[in-house]
């Protein structure tokens, strides 16, 4: 069994998913198949069909995030050593070429969005990130070319 590093945030989403795939997503979805069952003939019943779809779809990610929540290593950022760039830290980058400076959490793929500035471990940045230390030098291959960063800050 694989731990899945993760966020107190990052738990407490999956938590909130979950329960709504299995309190209001599910037994809507029962009552959609029940409708379409009264309908009549069941091999030409395209609503029975898309609801016996979206139940195969809910269950799937049902058990996905069970898994997950089961195998969740959480880790809180706040008890973190600052000295270098680890899953939970925020990191303070800034772009050699243009002074730019960019500001991410490095988190699980489950927990990533690039617009609210967490980006995951696994990606191209977020692997060259971690184990660094402050005035480290980063450089990635991004599709807009090569990219070098210097970490400035770990909060």
């Amino acid at each position: 069994m694989k731990q899945i590093p993760m966020t107190p945030r990052g738990y407490e989403l999956l938590k909130t998913e979950l329960n709504k795939l299995k309190s209001v997503e599910r037994p809507r979805n029962i009552q959609a198949i029940e409708e379409a069952r009264a309908h009549g003939d069941l091999s030409e019943n395209a609503e029975f069909d898309a609801a016996k779809e979206r139940q195969s779809f809910l269950e799937g990610r049902i058990n996905e995030l069970e898994y997950k929540l089961a195998n969740a290593d959480v880790i809180d950022p706040a008890s973190l050593s600052k000295d270098i760039a680890v899953f939970g830290t925020t990191v303070v980058l800034e772009n050699v070429d243009t002074g730019e400076e960019v500001e991410y959490q490095l988190v699980g793929p489950e927990e990533s969005s690039i617009g609210e500035g967490r980006i995951s471990v696994t990606s191209p940045l977020g692997s060259a990130i971690l184990g660094k230390a402050l005035g480290d030098e980063i450089a990635i291959q991004a599709p807009g070319g090569r990219r070098n960063y210097e970490l400035i800050n770990i909060l």
